[in-house]
């Protein structure tokens, strides 16, 4: 799925730290999220990992040395340097610190660092005792003045057998700070945005369910967009056919009481809530605890309501949190969306017509609409998921700031 991060250049330096393992994780979350990723291993980072397990995750040829024979002049260092849109050096060792501060260029990362004109991300890793010391201290500082950024370290046992500052931050820190550097978006810092997806599933015995045919592809594509503007997300997902965001905080449920439970709970610290998810009106009034077996006569069901999730929370909602909701419809679309924004005091409610042979439950497209709580619309027609978000969040942020 494209995204705003879509084919991004990240040249991923990996230098000589136990934690270099970690960065297989690291290049393998930027990978999902379709970018991009150039390995760079120094002669060091190879006596803790190979090249060939970031191949296998990046499908690009790993750099392992200035001199070695290349297969295209792609990835010679200067240009490299000119295409990268984001430098990010991870472990980051105090050599390597040293060296980009002091503008050493003796094998091929360095010498990159040095070319480049890409915001450079060091996540530093090294014994405590070295990160402590003044002259790294100095270092970061120099190279902060300089415009680079740092995400950690964190503070926690090392491998070394001591305990304190040097710890490699996680991928998903990691993440979080590289994803606005990449996307150059950093509209939703520091906000925390709460998303509901996919479907949700009614037992009516141990076997059978009501359900929907939602794919929680839209709630994957909101995901990725407020991530790469910096923010703090949260998924509470029912049955879905994607996998969501490894760096958001994920949360899983089954049924329509159990995701409001979720998103009751999510929602207390959420500046953004946005309910992208399929939730079935209605569940079985009693789900039998054995198998129904066919009996050659009509099943009937008595159905009882789910409570509506998003008209729940905007009910409690805190000043300048912002609700947007989502109204599926087969027909008098734009009539029902303005209806259930009243209904449920929404901000937003973004109104798509399922049921056609190119829009709907489980594609990659949707015909949409956007409608405010003013009753202003925009009809947006036929438009992949991915940019209907990045549509979306840029609406929200008018919001936030109180410009809509």
């Amino acid at each position: 799925m494209k995204t705003s991060i879509s084919n991004k250049e990240v040249v991923l330096g990996v230098t000589g730290s136990i934690a270099a393992y970690k960065a297989c994780d690291l290049a393998s979350r930027l990978v999902e999220l379709g970018v991009n990723v150039l390995p760079v291993l120094t002669r060091a980072a190879q006596e803790f990992v190979g090249a060939v397990s970031f191949e296998a995750i990046t499908g690009r040829r790993a750099i392992t040395g200035m001199f070695e024979p290349l297969q295209n002049t792609d990835v010679e260092h200067i240009a490299v340097a000119q295409r990268a849109h984001l430098f990010l050096v991870a472990p980051a060792t105090a050599n390597i610190i040293a060296r980009a501060a002091h503008g050493v260029a003796d094998d091929w990362l360095s010498t990159t660092l040095l070319a480049t004109r890409a915001p450079i991300l060091f996540a530093p890793a090294m014994n405590t005792a070295m990160y402590t010391h003044p002259a790294t201290q100095a270092n970061i500082e120099l190279l902060r003045a300089r415009g680079c950024h740092f995400v950690g370290p964190g503070v926690g046992r090392l491998a070394c057998r001591t305990v304190g500052p040097g710890r490699m931050s996680e991928p998903a820190e990691i993440l979080d700070a590289a994803l606005p550097l990449l996307s150059g978006r950093t509209d939703l810092a520091g906000k925390r945005v709460l998303i509901t997806s996919g479907a949700t599933h009614e037992p009516i015995d141990p076997v059978r369910f009501l359900g929907n045919r939602s794919s929680g592809k839209m709630g994957r594509a909101l995901a990725l967009e407020a991530l790469g503007r910096g923010a703090h997300v949260t998924v509470v997902y029912g049955p879905s056919s994607v996998d969501y965001p490894l760096n958001a905080e994920l949360v899983e449920v089954e049924t329509a009481r159990q995701m409001a439970d979720a998103v009751v709970e999510c929602s207390r610290n959420a500046d953004v809530i946005i309910g992208a998810a399929a939730v079935a009106d209605y569940r079985p009034e009693q789900a039998s605890q054995d198998k129904r077996k066919k009996t050659g006569s009509p099943l009937t069901l008595a159905l009882t309501e789910n409570p509506d999730i998003l008209a729940t929370v905007s009910r409690e909602r805190r000043p300048g949190q912002v609700i947007v909701g989502f109204a599926a419809e087969t027909r008098d679309v734009m009539e029902n969306a303005k209806s259930k924004i009243a209904a449920k005091n929404l901000d937003l409610i973004v109104a798509n017509l399922v049921g056609g042979d190119d829009a709907g439950f489980g594609m990659d497209a949707l015909r949409a609409a956007i409608v405010d709580k003013r009753g202003n619309s925009a009809d947006i027609g036929h438009i992949d998921k991915d940019a209907l978000a990045e549509r979306i969040m840029d609406q929200v942020v008018g919001l936030l700031r109180g410009s809509l």
